[in-house]
């Protein structure tokens, strides 16, 4: 049994590398028990490899220790749906496996006590089954699942088959799954992926409630602002871990930007005037011969490598962003992007019924609704452009992102293969292009079946972009995407002067980026502001003014960048005060 307060892994000085790329340079972190942690970090950075460490240790060769509770129970959400292995499976069934064969065991082996001689043996089996019964919570199993079940608003899915669920909704299953099998520790890898904005706070929900440790890779900044009070953050090989909340870490990092860029520009300004002395004493000791003159230019070299080794680094300030930038060359404006009429589709049963919509050249639209409410369909139709309801304008040229990844992806392909086929000449022009977007060095050789799910969505991202078309469909373009990448393709979409159909549950980034939305309810589709928008969101799952709040901390994140830039740090500390205020609001 794990006592509270106690450390459940604690890493010190952790060094791993693959053969192409080093991860992890002595990195240090505790994690005790109770405390709920989000784990982030830019995509590709190794988190998925870090956990796979902490769970399976003996694969992997790394320098340093990791120190786990040999006691500890680890459960484990990954961030792929293996749900064809058990659709023919009821909801109940899934989430009480453990409970039913322990139920099982428990009345075989008093079945066997009956007969059996061997009644020490089966009583010593039977006691380790009930122990194991007990610390699931056996006699009140059906209970707690239904509490579960309530909490995620999926009460009426209790008897329904697996099969039957939205990806969503499974991905809920899941976690209410391992909660129930009450592990010390429970880890859990972008389980927010997909998810609509009602299974989003049904998460949030979960995850609030759990009593026991959790380890949450995320990049969803809803959950980040409402459910942790630890956060570890691993970039360029390093790792800084920091008790509180995610946007008092944010606060933080924003601070202490502003102090070191201060003082990295007063050791700029030494090294400088350094260098100089150590060029004019360069310069004299070479026309010279005295071994004083040598002397003192030995002993200003060291200075300045003592000055050089000493300059600031800022691993968890200096983060590179993609420089994503979508251009078309089309210019449309008078004539009608998209056109739906009467689009209706039904597979088992009717998805969507007699759709009707039009899309300006530059509008910005997202289409939002529950999971398996059609969107997806209706994105792909509108890009295969195979049905009567559906006129494209033809002078509009179209480019998709799907969340299905392989749909666009050559998953066996390099990185530099992939992009022949969107009309790069050289190898050369390709690694150019895709620097931008953070791919350098070995990774380019890269098959594109082994990078991780943030960076498989840059690739398309990379790949929409060069197509440079008139209109974007984007189908869940955050999703794997770390918060710099998402901020990165705010700005893009923000700039970009085509026409944007795009699904999304990200609801910060629908209001920053949006102009409307489609939303998708009752099999028919409706216009909705923004304004109204908000107001549906905020009126369900937020304080009432949470909103502004929200967007008052932008706008000031946005000044003291802007006052960093032209290095003007009594504003921008000034401001960071003002912004201190503001989070204790939140």
């Amino acid at each position: 049994m794990i006592k509270r307060g106690n450390k459940m892994i604690k890493v010190d000085n952790l060094s791993y590398s693959f053969p192409q790329k080093d991860l992890y340079n002595n990195i240090s972190f505790s994690l005790e028990d109770g405390q709920h942690c989000a784990f982030i970090g830019r995509n590709g950075n190794g988190k998925s490899t870090l956990i796979d460490i902490i769970m399976n240790p003996e694969k992997y060769m790394f320098d340093g220790k990791l120190d786990m509770d040999p006691n500890c129970r680890i459960g484990y959400v990954s961030q792929f749906s293996e749900i064809e292995k058990i659709k023919d499976t009821t909801v109940y069934e899934y989430i009480g496996t453990e409970f039913i064969e322990l139920q099982n065991e428990i009345t075989s082996i008093c079945t066997q006590m009956e007969t059996s001689m061997d009644i020490d043996t089966l009583l010593e089996k039977y006691q380790q089954a009930l122990d194991a019964f007990n610390a699931i919570g056996g006699d009140d199993f059906e209970s707690i699942i239904d509490k579960k079940l309530n909490l995620a608003n999926l009460t009426k899915h209790k008897d329904l088959m697996i099969s039957e669920l939205s990806g969503g909704e499974f991905k809920l299953i899941q976690v209410i799954k391992e909660m129930l099998s009450n592990p010390d520790l429970m880890i859990m890898d972008e389980p927010d992926v997909f998810l609509d904005f009602e299974n989003l706070n049904s998460l949030k929900d979960l995850i609030n409630s759990h009593k026991g440790t959790l380890l949450i890779i995320t990049h969803n900044r809803y959950l980040l602002n409402h459910c942790f009070n630890k956060i570890l953050h691993l970039e360029n090989m390093e790792l800084q871990e920091f008790d509180g909340r995610f946007i008092d870490y944010n606060l933080s990092l924003l601070q202490t930007k502003i102090e070191l860029q201060e003082l990295a520009i007063a050791d700029n300004e030494e090294i400088e005037r350094n260098a100089k002395l150590v060029d004019k004493l360069r310069y004299i000791a070479t026309n010279n011969a005295e071994a004083a003159r040598g002397r003192s230019l030995k002993a200003r070299v060291k200075i300045q490598e003592r000055l050089e080794a000493r300059r600031i680094k800022e691993p968890f300030l200096d983060i590179a962003q993609p420089n994503i930038i979508f251009e078309t060359d089309i210019d449309v404006e008078d004539t009608i992007a998209l056109k739906v009429n009467d689009y209706s589709v039904s597979y088992d049963e009717m998805l969507l019924e007699n759709i009707n919509f039009e899309i300006q050249p530059t509008d910005k639209v997202a289409i939002i609704g529950s999971n398996g409410t059609g969107k997806t369909t209706l994105l792909r139709a509108i890009f295969k452009n195979n049905s009567d309801s559906i006129e494209i304008s033809p002078d509009i040229k179209m480019a998709y992102l799907s969340q299905h990844q392989d749909e666009t992806l050559n998953e066996s392909n390099t990185i530099l293969e992939e992009f022949f086929d969107v009309g790069f000449k050289t190898y050369t022009d390709i690694e150019s292009y895709i620097s931008e977007y953070g791919f350098e060095g070995e990774i380019v050789n890269q098959k594109i079946g082994s990078l991780s799910g943030g960076e498989k969505n840059l690739l398309q991202l990379a790949k929409v972009s060069a197509i440079k078309a008139g209109m974007l469909l984007l189908d869940e373009p955050t999703s794997h995407l770390d918060t710099y990448s998402q901020i990165a393709l705010e700005k893009a979409i923000e700039n970009y002067k085509g026409a944007i159909l795009m699904i999304s549950h990200d609801y910060y980034f629908i209001s920053n980026c949006m102009d409307y939305v489609l939303i998708i309810e009752d099999k028919n589709l409706r216009k909705m502001t923004m304004k109204k928008f908000r107001r549906k969101i905020y009126a369900n799952h937020f304080d009432r003014d949470y909103l502004e709040v929200e967007q008052k901390k932008k706008s000031i994140e946005t000044k003291i960048e802007l006052a960093l830039k032209d290095t003007n740090f009594e504003l921008a500390k000034a401001l960071s005060e003002e912004l201190e205020e503001l989070v204790k609001l939140l």
